[in-house]
């Protein structure tokens, strides 16, 4: 038995994937008409064993794994090897989820939904504070060095954003070795994608605690526990950190890194978990 491979039956995916940007014409600043890419914006609804459960706002990259993902970190499955199948179908924008047994008491656990900040996903089931007490996270660090390969990365990362904007995005590093680089409407969107993608992936992908997770977006207490719940230590962000966010990471003993870009970030949490390297930093702005 090959060790890197799961020991249990993976579930049928379909593959939709659709395009990811639309050209339109606009006007620029000096009055003249210019085709523009924009991102595509698409209605997924779920629904698992044929109980409609959400509609996600998304570009429609990975959908498949969105669904397999979103269902992860709303804790309404606990194994890969509970869903059957996930079907998607663009004519009639929904996904159609399978599961082997049913999921437990799925009225109750959907029944109180919590708004959220985030963008391109509305709500999140239950309590964002279950379980907290539950995860524990790996003794992982990263070198200052690995965090600039990391930022350097992403930087020269071709992406819907550079080419059209208005999209958030996500990726999984093995120290500063990228592994999967995901784009959506909603930065919620696409960590859901990445930790239906961990799940799908041979038992060394699957464990977070060696790897870091990055963000264009904000880091949220939503964010910070869906990092935690795919047992990532370390989180990257290019934007900076809510209060409960920061009281999450701190909680979990989580290394929350924001306002990285180039040289530049500010260590929110856990700062053991960073090997420092100042001698690397860009030089101060200070007199």
């Amino acid at each position: 038995m090959n060790p890197d491979r799961p020991e249990f039956p993976q579930p049928h995916l379909t593959q939709a994937s659709a395009p990811l940007t639309e050209r339109v014409l606009a006007i620029d600043e000096h009055g003249q008409a210019a085709e523009v890419s924009i991102p595509a914006e698409r209605a997924l609804t779920v629904y698992v064993d044929k109980r409609e459960l959400v509609t996600l706002m998304t570009l429609g990259a990975h959908p498949e794994w969105l669904v397999l993902g979103y269902l992860r970190n709303q804790r309404l499955i606990g194994a890969l090897a509970e869903v059957e199948s996930i079907t998607v179908d663009w004519e009639v924008g929904a996904a159609s989820v399978k599961t082997r047994h049913g999921i437990d008491r799925i009225e109750e656990r959907t029944a109180q939904r919590v708004v959220t900040t985030g963008c391109g996903q509305g709500s999140v089931f239950g309590d964002l504070m279950a379980d907290l007490d539950s995860i524990h996270l790996g003794d992982a660090t990263l070198t200052q060095a690995q965090l600039y390969g990391l930022l350097n990365a992403i930087r020269l990362q071709e992406s819907t954003y550079k080419s059209a904007g208005s999209v958030h995005g996500c990726a999984l590093f093995a120290g500063e070795r990228m592994l999967i680089f995901v784009e959506d409407v909603g930065r919620h969107n696409a960590i859901d994608t990445i930790a239906g993608w961990m799940w799908l992936q041979g038992a060394a992908t699957q464990r977070g605690s060696d790897k870091v997770f990055y963000t264009t977006g904000r880091l949220t207490s939503e964010m910070v526990i869906k990092s935690a719940q795919m047992g990532v230590p370390i989180v990257v962000s290019r934007s900076g950190i809510t209060q409960m966010g920061l009281h999450v990471a701190k909680r979990l003993g989580l290394c929350a890194i924001g306002r990285a870009m180039n040289r530049r970030f500010i260590c929110y949490s856990a700062p053991e978990r960073l090997q420092w390297q100042p001698e690397l930093a860009a030089p101060s702005s200070q007199n």
